[in-house]
């Protein structure tokens, strides 16, 4: 277990996640979002996001958190554990909102300096339609994951700790 992938819908925990798992197996994290947004909220171009994305995943360890369709089968290909935080919408849309209260004025942790935390209405609306958007899109790209890997769909807070739980007790990666 030494590349794991975390997806899911804005607000699912995906960075939250990635740091406690990074923490207790020693790997490092790698935010998709802190790469592709650059200060004042500049996408990273497309040809300078695929060279990005591809050296973080040609990496012998990692964790990275983040969607990216466009890079998704890249990072799926070489995840050896490839976590879908598949979330209530409610659950999503409180923690994108309580997020927003929290960092007011700032950057968050998983993001690139420059980009202060903003709720507008498109992002409500990208994390509202993300079950009937994005989520079968995924389940399918799963799917194609190979043998060798190991597929987890969480799907409640309660499955979320049991699973950091059993990242605490296999300990750091040797």
């Amino acid at each position: 277990m030494n590349r794991i992938l975390i997806l899911g819908s804005g607000g699912s925990g995906k960075s939250t996640l990635a740091r406690q798992v990074g923490g207790l197996l020693h790997l490092p994290v790698v935010h998709l979002d802190a790469l592709f947004w650059n200060p004042d909220w500049i996408p990273t171009p497309d040809e300078e996001w695929d060279g990005l994305v591809r050296q973080y995943t040609e990496q012998e360890q990692w964790i990275i958190d983040g969607n990216y369709s466009k890079t998704m089968d890249m990072r799926i290909r070489r995840a050896d554990v490839i976590i879908f935080l598949d979330l209530p919408r409610l659950l999503c849309m409180y923690r994108i909102v309580k997020r927003r209260l929290m960092y007011h004025n700032q950057t968050r942790p998983d993001m690139n300096e420059g980009c202060p935390e903003k709720l507008d209405f498109a992002f409500v609306k990208w994390v509202w339609s993300y079950k009937t958007r994005s989520r079968d899109n995924t389940i399918a790209r799963l799917r194609q994951a190979g043998a060798h890997q190991q597929v987890i769909t969480v799907t409640s807070r309660r499955q979320v700790k049991a699973l950091i739980r059993s990242f605490a007790d296999a300990g750091p990666v040797g």
